[in-house]
């Protein structure tokens, strides 16, 4: 399907232009002349950007009252464009050069993104898959690093005199709430 960019001609008063600030086509597409008011003479231009792409066969147009008219602006294979997207002004005037307006315009030819569908599971909880061992088996390892550091801190005790004595006890005792802590966090 053929875009159309729609350009109402005399709505608002006699030489008066009104059409989309912007406009984005992907190929080809056509551009509706609507004239509402009194006969005239409409002059659509493509600016030269827009020229190494595309192209319109007549530029100048006579409408008579309440005509519409479709004038094609035919684009070249997009495997020739110079780049994925093309920019530049598509000029129309009326009334001799009394009103001009200017479109932006678009060209794009980067395929469109296929949406990515999401799993609905993946937004619940996932359960973790029990491997048959007991909550009891999974601490003996904390354990075992907790009883290794405590006797290693014992050991540091009876070599030390002083405040070194009471600053080991702490270091103990800290050892002893991270092993439980840690127990308690994995089991």
């Amino acid at each position: 399907m053929t875009e159309t960019l729609g350009v109402d001609v005399n709505r608002t008063g006699l030489h008066t232009l009104e059409a989309q600030t912007t406009f984005e086509a992907n190929g080809p597409f056509a551009i509706a002349l609507t004239n509402h008011g009194e006969p005239a003479h409409v002059h659509v231009h493509l600016d030269d950007r827009l020229s190494e792409i595309a192209r319109i066969e007549a530029t100048n147009h006579y409408l008579e009252s309440d005509e519409t008219r479709h004038i094609e602006v035919k684009a070249r294979d997009p495997t020739e464009w110079p780049s994925d997207i093309v920019r530049g002004k598509l000029k129309v005037v009326t009334g001799h050069g009394r009103e001009t307006h200017y479109t932006d315009v678009r060209f794009d030819r980067t395929p469109e993104k296929e949406p990515v569908e999401v799993d609905p599971d993946l937004s619940k909880p996932q359960q973790t898959e029990e491997t048959g061992v007991s909550p009891a088996m999974r601490a003996l390892p904390v354990g075992v690093l907790g009883a290794v550091a405590l006797l290693l801190a014992i050991g540091a005790l009876f070599a030390a005199d002083g405040i070194n004595f009471i600053l080991g006890a702490f270091a103990i005792l800290a050892g002893v709430c991270c092993a439980v802590a840690a127990n308690f966090l994995l089991g």
